[in-house]
């Protein structure tokens, strides 16, 4: 395989749900017949089918995979699976006008969905035995699952490209019926060494099987990782996500699509700090690889083809300090731990994150002073309870409190900006807008603004409006020629 040649792009859900954008913008655009080669392509599950499989990613009700864990649902998980195959022969329908083709596309999923329906009946009779516990089983029947939805987008897109006279070639790397376990990179070396890129057009699951057991570390990032590696085991020139929007100075729900700017360029810094939000350009981990391997990513927006999106470099540092992107998350809980008796006394903090980390639970931010440390974290009431429950058994003498709030960062490649943070909150105090707590580090990446959670959108509008918006960006946040490769 020619090495820096190609490169690896990855299409989100809800843009594999509209084949003709995906083929019209992404696959063909304006590229003649002898270009469309040199690119490997790893698609994500169209728009829902994952929720459906698991479990929603925002409400948290149960799909198929939830349901099975349950012992108390008995046959319910068999229910909803035959939903699922009624709702994935209703996107078939959609997809294919050919019926010869449709029926290839049906009965591709319906043997793949009855392959799985078997295993988890035979696995649900012999976990009757003592013997044999379910829960040690469970991962397993997580990642089958969820092989099926980017099984099942892979195969279609294949097809319908097939049929358009493109030579796309189904890497299916979900592991269905392979007689053993490899490492995730020696399993990508092995599909890809196999295939020509000079004439072959490769679709792969975004979900591939691997002794690491990628929904251990990953669970529903686990494409990102599959991406992220292709592009690392191939020697991609440039690794690409196509997504649904710009990556931009804020959320164009919040602020108005009249007013925010997609990012020219940016580094892996600052993509770390929005996945710490929760708004993740590219899971941290699978970022690591292209970093560590001077791999650029570009992010793209998948109905604007013609604006070069962002690109995301490791020594990428903005001309001028200035802020990029106004980003936050809702729904943080504040858990401060207060105790007299931590003053001056090592450890108290690794006591709580050892706390944290029995419960699963990741904190966005924390801050500290002589007797008081509050952890931000992104977790359900549920899960609080708990920690705070463990916290109390813990520290028996000290004051653990919770609260509700929302963080809203300012960050930027640099930002070392004079009267940044004066400005920041003079223009939270013009918008009524109180500050319950602040974090900006040395590195000058991110300012953080802990604040009520019913402040949450007018904190985003008054930092944009005070920060970006009188920078008159066009374009990008970046000239023209910076957001191309030199």
């Amino acid at each position: 395989m020619t090495t820096q040649l190609h490169t690896v792009e990855k299409i989100g859900g809800t843009s594999m749900t509209n084949y003709e954008a995906v083929r019209d913008n992404i696959i063909i655009g304006n590229r003649g017949k002898d270009e469309l080669y040199q690119r490997i392509f790893v698609v994500s599950a169209y728009a829902g089918v994952t929720n459906e499989l698991l479990e929603h990613k925002k409400t948290g009700e149960p799909g198929v995979y939830a349901l099975f864990a349950d012992a108390e649902s008995d046959w319910a998980w068999g229910d909803d699976l035959s939903k699922l195959v009624r709702l994935l022969i209703d996107i078939n329908g959609e997809m294919f006008e050919d019926s010869m083709l449709k029926q290839q596309a049906d009965q591709f999923i319906t043997d793949r969905v009855e392959g799985v329906r078997g295993c988890l009946i035979d696995l649900q009779r012999l976990c009757s035995y003592g013997q044999f516990q379910l829960e040690e089983h469970l991962l397993t029947v997580r990642e089958m699952l969820a092989g099926i939805g980017e099984a099942h987008s892979a195969f279609n897109i294949t097809l319908k490209l097939q049929q358009e006279g493109i030579n796309a070639r189904f890497v299916d790397l979900t592991g269905w019926r392979d007689a053993g376990l490899l490492p995730l990179d020696e399993k990508l070396k092995q599909a890809f060494d196999a295939v020509d890129l000079s004439r072959e057009l490769p679709i792969a699951t975004g979900y591939a099987q691997c002794k690491e057991g990628l929904m251990r570390t990953f669970d529903r990032g686990y494409s990102e990782m599959t991406f992220s590696r292709v592009a690392v085991i191939t020697e991609a020139r440039e690794a690409v996500i196509h997504k649904e929007y710009h990556l931009s100075s804020a959320d164009p729900n919040i602020v108005g699509a009249d007013k925010v700017v997609p990012l020219g360029r940016t580094n892996y810094d600052v993509a770390d700090q929005l996945a710490n939000l929760g708004m993740e350009a590219i899971h941290p981990r699978a970022g690591k690889g292209l970093r560590q391997n001077d791999i650029p990513l570009r992010v793209m927006n998948a109905f604007e083809p013609e604006h070069t999106g962002t690109l995301i470099t490791k020594d990428y540092i903005s001309e001028k300090p200035q802020v990029e992107i106004i980003a936050g998350a809702k729904g943080i809980f504040a858990i401060e731990v207060f105790d007299q008796d931590m003053q001056g006394e090592p450890g108290s903090d690794r006591k709580i994150l050892d706390v944290l980390t029995r419960f699963k639970v990741r904190f966005v931010s924390k801050d500290t002073n002589a007797n008081t440390i509050t952890h931000y974290v992104s977790t359900t009431l549920k899960h609080v309870k708990r920690v705070v429950n463990a916290l109390k058994e813990t520290f028996p003498n000290a004051e653990v409190n919770t609260r509700k709030v929302a963080l809203v960062s300012a960050i930027g490649s640099d930002i070392k900006v004079p009267g940044i943070l004066a400005r920041s909150v003079k223009a939270m105090a013009d918008a009524d807008i109180s500050v319950l707590a602040l974090h900006q580090c040395m590195r000058q990446v991110d300012i953080q603004f802990v604040i009520d959670e019913d402040n949450y959108k007018a904190t985003i509008v008054a930092l944009h409006a005070a920060l970006i918006e009188p920078h008159n960006h066009e374009y990008a946040i970046a000239s023209a020629e910076q957001c191309a490769l030199d």
